[in-house]
């Protein structure tokens, strides 16, 4: 319920916020790229660091606790931007706080789930998650319908108003949220990859490789708005997305607890190749309709998945650690993505950004085929 609501609040900016800086702000695209790779790249890091604090201190709930404050907080101040880089400081500030929070969360539900259910618990959780990224466009959508006539009030009315569902994500875990109190703390030496198998540190080689053609989405909304889609209709566009990949993620892990995460991860970096020559090529907005729905059918097969196997993988007095790093190195991919989709954008076309994106989704389909080995609990 946590994830639900703080997605709720980020999805009622995310889509628009592109948009709003092309559009109101006159950032182009490297710029925009800059921003976003800026952003990931800090949270990114402190994943890292944070899944190893947990891990040393032995509690989760303090670290969510001042993540998803931070991010709450610092949503409203969107709404006060003039400049491309004051929307980076916001940004940044925001970023820090899925940094903080990220690993430890999945730890905490890695400890309490049965190992045999671990597909099914991350999809379930992607999956709520995910419902308030459909309810936070379909909001968005709803008050720049409304406000259509406003200009550039419309998107400051609806950053603003992004901070009721986050600060409602704040009370439910100060007040809720419970964890096991064991009393026990890891002792690490400090921040290493010993004691991880070769096949954990295989599977963070196919990310790296595969997050390097995995650019900011906020590439797609741009193209969506330069193929003619109205402005108010991009939330609900990003909806549609949020929609089929909510409907997907627990059934697509429940899939890898069935047939395992190694197929089920294939199939879903196959479908992102896909979809991004789909983009590369698409000349209708109708077209990029179809593009997104298939989109979120790869976020559902994948990033639950994805957390499953790192679950799996992971030495059991180390998961906060192993997520750490895990999205540490998902997160370090999509900063020097972002930025290199942006150059190749602006450079040559957005059609060439797209097809390597595709093309390095293909490149680590075929390392995981080759390398990764098949873990299941």
């Amino acid at each position: 319920m946590v994830s639900l609501f703080t997605d709720v609040a980020s999805e009622m900016i995310y889509p628009l916020l592109p948009v709003f800086m092309a559009n109101v702000l006159g950032a182009g695209a490297i710029s925009i790229g800059l921003v976003e790779g800026i952003a990931e790249g800090t949270a990114s890091v402190l994943k890292g660091f944070a899944g190893y604090i947990s891990d040393r201190l032995g509690r989760r709930k303090a670290l969510l606790l001042a993540g998803y404050g931070l991010s709450a907080f610092a949503k409203p101040f969107f709404a006060a931007a003039d400049a491309v880089w004051q929307v980076l400081l916001v940004r940044f500030a925001d970023r820090v706080g899925k940094g903080i929070r990220t690993a430890p969360r999945d730890a905490l539900i890695t400890e309490e789930t049965d190992p045999s259910l671990r597909g099914r618990a991350f999809g379930f959780h992607r999956a709520l998650d995910t419902l308030g990224a459909v309810i936070g466009p379909g909001l968005a959508f709803l008050m720049m319908w409304l406000l259509r006539d406003s200009g550039s009030k419309a998107y400051r009315v609806v950053f603003l108003a992004a901070f009721i569902p986050g600060l409602i994500s704040i009370l439910l875990i100060a007040l809720f949220l419970k964890e096991r109190r064991d009393g026990k703390r890891a002792v690490l030496p400090g921040m290493s990859l010993k004691g991880f198998s070769k096949s954990y540190l295989v599977l963070l080689a196919v990310v790296a490789v595969f997050t390097l053609g995995n650019s900011s989405d906020a590439f797609l909304l741009l193209r969506a708005q330069a193929l003619g889609m109205k402005t108010y209709l991009v939330p609900l566009f990003w909806m549609l997305f949020n929609i089929v990949y909510s409907a997907v993620s627990m059934p697509g892990g429940m899939l890898s607890d069935r047939i395992g995460r190694k197929k089920t991860l294939l199939i879903g970096f196959v479908i992102y190749a896909v979809v991004y020559v789909g983009f590369a090529f698409a000349r209708q907005t109708a077209q990029l309709w179809l593009l997104i729905g298939a989109y979120g059918l790869f976020y559902g097969l994948t990033h639950g998945v994805l957390n499953a196997y790192v679950a799996d993988l992971a030495p059991s007095e180390l998961k906060g650690t192993a997520f750490g790093v895990f999205h540490m190195t998902d997160g370090i991919g999509k900063v020097l993505a972002s930025v290199i989709f942006g150059v190749l954008w602006q450079v040559a076309n957005p059609a060439v950004a797209f097809v390597f994106g595709a093309s390095m989704a293909l490149v680590a389909a075929l390392l995981m085929w080759a390398f990764c080995e098949e873990c299941q609990t």
